[in-house]
């Protein structure tokens, strides 16, 4: 097949979140599997300057974009990391020469509605001088939700087939690309898909509205979550747009990229480690102690947490379980960044309990590895969690994932007590109450040490090996084509 994926990250080129690490194996995996992959992202300075492909990267074309009464220049740049796979970087330094994808790391940029219609434009634009007719457009989230609509106006204006069908995958429904609806000019879209019936939201425009409405099928990033946004505490107000394509929509569990995530193979590991041997596991412990400025003799539990730094993520839940983590004879490691009020108040955290408390204002992959190789636990209190790789990670690292009844946790983690025989991980609600109960039950587990090998064996002979997901998107695929 001939498939397309625009996207505004991919591992390792551009990372911020789950969805880089999706499209960063989702795609080479179906190249490698014989199928013809294009991968379409902005032309981020990180991208251009990487070193796994800024020195291939070659100038194929200048595009000139219509963007409401102007026009708008930019380069296209194109690399072939490895065969059946092709890599268009849609660039203009205007809107993409910048630190970071999003954000100036305080708030978003005001200009990312222009800089990602001009995203999707220069994507069409590609298809159509290359011919592309791709069986599939794969489009993610909302910096690429105005792909299914843009299309189609293009392939009735011009009377020309760019794809048979459309994708439109939502990996966060509360990222939805809203931009002030006086801004519509810029798309060149009729006036009509200007209403209720088309982007408008409230009063503004919603590029993640417009992808799900104009998407041929609409996916999620797990089934559970796919029910999820069909209510009003999970869709952020798109609900009724969710439910109006109830039909079409799917859930499919992500996998895990077990070249990277592997701790009998992974280079960023102090020891390797099977679920046959876990000696390389003990090594792990001890440097992630040292590491972290703790005795790396400790000989109590050790709880990790790797995320952004936003209420999404729980962080609030944490903070209010100080006391009881104070009480506990446990060392808490936390690395992350985001909202400066959660940063500020983990900082304090750590400062009022250093002989316990460890917190790094990062998102560093490295030590990403190492901490879910080296703690006993990972903490995950979200509020909502579309998917979720880090508890994947974590259970094949075996380390026990503690996470919330929400989304994709409660797809690919099998509480304890629910399920004693066949329990994985320790699941609870979202609420400061239920931090209190995992946090206390983790404890009471690390004690039972026979017990705590059997749930820690279970989780490493989970198989989430991106093979098994890709084969689910292939007939998916397969079945709307």
């Amino acid at each position: 097949m001939n498939i397309v994926h625009v996207a505004s990250e991919m591992f390792p080129y551009i990372k911020t979140g789950g969805l880089a690490d999706v499209v960063g194996t989702l795609a080479p995996t179906l190249a490698r599997r014989g199928h013809q992959v294009s991968v379409f992202l902005p032309g981020y300075r990180a991208v251009v300057e990487h070193p796994n492909l800024g020195a291939s990267l070659r100038r194929t074309q200048r595009l000139r974009i219509e963007m409401g009464d102007t026009f708008m220049s930019g380069d296209v740049r194109e690399s072939s990391p490895e065969p059946n796979l092709k890599i268009y970087l849609i660039c203009r330094e205007e809107f993409f020469d910048r630190k970071l994808p999003y954000t100036n790391g305080e708030r978003d940029y005001e200009d990312n509605h222009h800089r990602f219609i001009f995203f999707c434009k220069g994507v069409i634009e590609v298809m159509r001088r290359l011919d592309f007719d791709a069986d599939v457009v794969h489009g993610h989230d909302w910096p690429a939700g105005l792909m299914p609509l843009l299309l189609r106006v293009e392939e009735e204006r011009r009377r020309i087939n760019l794809a048979v069908r459309t994708v439109h995958t939502i990996h966060n429904i509360a990222f939805q690309g809203l931009f002030p609806l006086r801004s519509f000019y810029r798309t060149n879209l009729p006036d009509e898909l200007q209403g209720i019936d088309g982007v408008e939201f409230y009063g503004q425009a919603s590029m993640m509205k417009a992808g799900i409405q104009f998407a041929d099928r609409v996916t999620t990033v797990s089934p559970n979550y796919a029910e999820e946004i069909l209510t009003p505490e999970f869709s952020s107000g798109l609900e009724g747009v969710v439910q109006q394509r109830v039909e079409d929509l799917s859930g499919m569990i992500n996998g895990i990229d077990t070249e990277v995530w592997n701790p009998a193979t992974d280079p960023m590991l102090p020891g390797h480690y099977s679920a046959d041997d876990l000696g390389g596991k003990k090594l792990c412990r001890a440097e992630l102690l040292k590491e972290h400025g703790f005795d790396p003799l400790f000989k109590g539990p050790i709880f990790g947490m790797v995320c952004r730094l936003t209420e999404q993520k729980g962080v609030q839940l944490l903070l209010a379980n100080e006391e009881l983590i104070a009480a506990s004879k446990c060392k808490l490691i936390v690395i992350g960044s985001g909202d400066t009020r959660l940063e500020e108040r983990m900082r304090d955290m750590a400062g009022r309990l250093p002989k316990q408390v460890s917190f790094a204002s990062k998102l560093d992959e490295p030590a990403s590895h190492r901490i879910e190789a080296g703690s006993d636990f990972f903490l995950m209190p979200s509020l909502f969690e579309p998917c979720g790789l880090n508890q994947m990670y974590s259970l094949v690292y075996g380390t026990i994932p503690v996470a919330t009844r929400v989304g994709g946790l409660i797809d690919t983690v099998v509480d304890i007590v629910d399920d004693p025989a066949n329990g994985t991980g320790i699941l609870e609600e979202p609420t400061t109450a239920g931090f209190a109960r995992s946090f206390e039950r983790a404890l009471e587990l690390f004690g039972q040490r026979k017990i705590y090998a059997a749930v820690q064996a279970r989780g490493m002979a989970q198989d989430f090996a991106w093979e098994n997901a890709v084969e689910t998107y292939e007939r998916f695929y397969e079945d709307i084509v």
